[in-house]
C-alpha cells in the first residue's frame, strides 16, 4: 500500500510539472531563414560603410604615393638634359601626340629645327611613355634647374608649378603640408593648394646636375567620395536586401517543403499510424533522413508486431506455469519414490540392530555401514536437488569472471585421484599451455566434476578417459570422453531431465540419482552455453562451450 501511494504521488506530480511547463516558442524555419540572411545582409553592408569610412582615404593617398614614387623613378631615368635643351623643338609634338596643349602653351617659341636624330628619338621616346604614364594616373610635372631657367613641364600651367617648387627647393613657399615620406632624395606630401582650391599629393625633390622636379596628383575629397558611396550602398542595400528577401522566401519555402512533411510524418508515427511515407525528392541530406525515416517507420511496425507476438507468447508462459505446477508434482513423486528405498533401508536395519537380531560383530557393522552408506546416498541427494532448485530458480546468479580452464580442468582431475586409481582409469590430458575463458568458474568446476564422475562410473574396455580442448571461433569445445558401452539412442534426448537412468540397477549400484546431468544443463543454459552427448565406436562424449573473449 506504501509503495502504491509513492508511485501515485510520483505521476501526479509529473503530470503536474507537465501542466506548469511554459510551451515553447514556435517560428518557422523559413522565417528564421530569412530573418538571418537579412541581418547578415544588413551587417555586411554597414561594416562596408564603416571600412570606406575609415580606411578608404589612407587606402587612396597610400596609392596614389606609389604612383608618384614610380614617376620619380621614371624621371630620373630620363636625359633631362636632352629633354630641357630641345623643350622648344617641333618635333616633341610627334612624340606626345596632344599636340593642341603644347602648340597652345608654347606657339610663340616654336623654331623649326632638325630632325631628331636616334639619340633624340630614343630620348623622345622614353619621354612619351612618361607622357602616357602621367595620363593614365593624372599627374603634372614639371622639372628646372637650380637657376629656373631652364624648364619642362607636363600637364598643368608650368609657370605656377615652376613657381611652386622654386619655393619648395628654397624654403619660400608657407602652404601648409602634411609630409607623407621622406628620403635623401624626394619629399611626398599632402598639401592644400589655395589658388585652385584642391588638395594635391606631391613628390618633390633633385635629380642629376642640379635639376629639380615636382610631381603632384589631385587629391579629390575622399569624405565627400565616401560620403556618396555610403549613400549609394545604403540604398542599393536596401533593393537587394528586399529582392533578395523576396527571392530567398521562395527559395526557402521550397526548401522546408521536404522538412515540413518529415515534421507531418513524425507526428504520424507518434500516433503508431506507420502507413505515411517520405516522398519528396529534394535532392540533399533531407532526402537521406526521409529515407531513415522511412526505415524507422518500418522497423517500429515490425518492433510493434514482434511485441504482440511476445504478448502471445506471454499468455503461452502462463500456460506453461499450469505445466510447470504439474511438472513439480511429477518432481516431489520422483524424489519420494528416489527417498523410499533408502529411508526403508536405513529403518529395517536400525530396527535390526535395536532388536538385536545378530550378535556376530561383523554383522553388526555391516547393518551400521548399510545405514551409514543410505544416509549418504540421501544427503547427496538433497544436496543436488538443493542446487538444481537454486539454479533453476534464479536463485544461484551467474558470476561471469576470467580464468584458466586449463588450471581448472587438472584441479578437478587431482580431486577425483583416487576414485580414478580405484576406477583403474587412464586419464589423457595433453593441455599444458593456459586457455583463458569467461564464465562462472565455480559452476564450470562443477560441470566439469559431473562429467569425469559419469565418465568413471561408466567406464569400460580399454578404461581410458579423454578430456580435450577445440579452439574455434572465439569459442572452446570441452569434451570429456569414456571408453565402454554406447548410449542407446532412443535415451540420449531423456538424459537431461531430472531422475532419468539409463540403467537402473547401475545408477543404484553407485548411487547415482538422475540429477547430475540436470544440473549440467541448468548451468550450461544459464550461461547461455550450448551442451550435448555424442556416441562412438568405442565409447561416449559430452561435451560443452564456453566463450574466449
Amino acid at each position: 500500500m506504501e509503495n502504491n501511494g509513492v508511485l501515485m504521488s510520483q505521476s501526479k506530480y509529473k503530470e503536474k510539472k507537465q501542466k506548469t511547463k511554459k510551451p515553447r516558442r514556435f517560428q518557422s524555419l523559413q522565417r528564421q531563414i530569412t530573418l538571418i540572411f537579412i541581418i547578415v545582409l544588413l551587417f555586411s553592408i554597414l561594416l562596408i560603410s564603416l571600412l570606406n569610412g575609415f580606411f578608404l582615404e589612407k587606402y587612396y593617398i597610400s596609392q596614389k604615393t606609389n604612383v608618384l614614387i614610380n614617376a620619380k623613378e621614371s624621371l630620373s631615368s630620363l636625359d633631362i638634359d636632352t629633354i630641357v635643351e630641345n623643350s622648344y623643338d617641333t618635333s616633341f609634338e610627334f612624340y606626345f601626340g596632344e599636340e593642341e596643349d603644347f602648340t597652345d602653351d608654347y606657339e610663340d617659341d616654336i623654331n623649326i629645327g632638325d630632325e631628331p636624330d636616334d639619340a633624340d628619338e630614343a630620348v623622345y621616346s622614353a619621354l612619351d611613355e612618361m607622357g602616357k604614364f602621367s595620363s593614365r594616373n593624372n599627374l603634372s610635372w614639371v622639372v628646372i634647374n637650380r637657376e629656373n631657367s631652364s624648364s619642362y613641364a607636363w600637364g598643368e600651367n608650368d609657370k605656377m608649378l615652376r613657381s611652386k617648387l622654386f619655393g619648395y627647393v628654397y624654403h619660400l613657399d608657407s602652404s601648409e603640408s602634411r609630409i607623407i615620406k621622406k628620403s635623401d632624395d624626394c619629399v611626398v606630401q599632402q598639401v592644400s593648394d589655395r589658388f585652385v582650391g584642391m588638395d594635391f599629393v606631391e613628390c618633390w625633390g633633385a635629380l642629376k646636375n642640379d635639376y629639380y622636379f615636382l610631381i603632384r596628383t589631385p587629391l579629390e575629397s575622399i569624405t565627400e567620395s565616401v560620403r556618396i558611396s555610403n549613400r549609394f550602398y545604403f540604398f542599393v542595400g536596401a533593393i537587394v536586401t528586399a529582392v533578395s528577401a523576396l527571392i530567398l522566401a521562395l527559395l526557402i519555402r521550397r526548401l522546408t517543403r521536404p522538412i515540413k512533411e518529415l515534421t507531418v510524418l513524425s507526428k504520424r508515427m507518434a500516433s503508431l499510424d506507420f502507413e505515411e511515407r517520405y516522398r519528396s525528392n529534394a535532392g540533399n541530406e533531407i532526402d537521406v533522413l526521409g529515407d531513415s525515416f522511412n526505415k524507422m517507420s518500418d522497423e517500429l511496425e515490425r518492433t510493434i508486431s514482434e511485441l504482440k507476438t511476445a504478448n502471445l507468447e506471454l499468455q503461452k508462459d502462463i500456460e506453461n506455469k499450469i505445466e510447470i505446477d504439474k511438472r513439480r508434482k511429477e518432481f516431489l513423486d520422483n524424489v519420494s519414490h528416489e527417498l523410499k528405498t533408502p529411508i526403508a533401508l536405513i529403518q529395517g536395519y536400525a530396527e535390526g540392530l535395536k532388536d538385536n537380531i545378530s550378535d556376530d560383530p561383523d554383522s553388526r557393522e555391516f547393518y551400521c555401514e548399510v545405514i551409514m552408506d543410505e544416509a549418504q546416498k540421501m544427503n547427496k541427494l538433497v544436496k543436488n536437488l538443493l542446487t538444481l532448485n537454486q539454479l533453476e530458480s534464479g536463485k544461484d546468479p551467474v558470476v561471469m569472471e576470467r580464468f584458466d580452464l586449463v588450471s581448472v580442468i587438472r584441479g578437478v582431475l587431482q580431486n577425483m585421484d583416487i576414485m580414478l586409481q580405484q576406477s583403474g582409469a587412464e586419464v589423457v590430458f595433453e593441455e599444458s599451455t593456459p586457455v583463458y575463458v569467461w564464465a562462472d568458474e565455480f559452476k564450470v568446476e562443477e560441470v566439469v566434476t559431473n562429467y569425469t564422475s559419469n565418465a568413471i562410473h561408466h567406464l569400460g574396455g580399454e578404461k581410458i578417459i579423454a578430456i580435450r580442448l577445440l579452439k574455434d571461433d572465439g569459442k572452446v569445445r570441452v569434451s570429456v570422453f569414456n571408453t565402454g558401452t554406447p548410449i542407446p539412442e532412443e535415451d540420449i534426448p531423456n538424459l537431461w531431465q531430472k531422475f532419468y537412468k539409463v540403467d537402473k540397477a547401475r545408477t543404484r549400484e553407485y548411487g547415482g540419482s538422475g540429477i547430475g546431468l540436470s544440473i549440467v544443463k541448468a548451468i550450461m543454459e544459464g550461461m547461455h552455453q550450448e551442451y550435448g552427448v555424442t556416441n562412438l565406436e568405442n565409447g561416449v562424449e559430452f561435451w560443452f562451450t564456453l566463450d574466449l573473449k
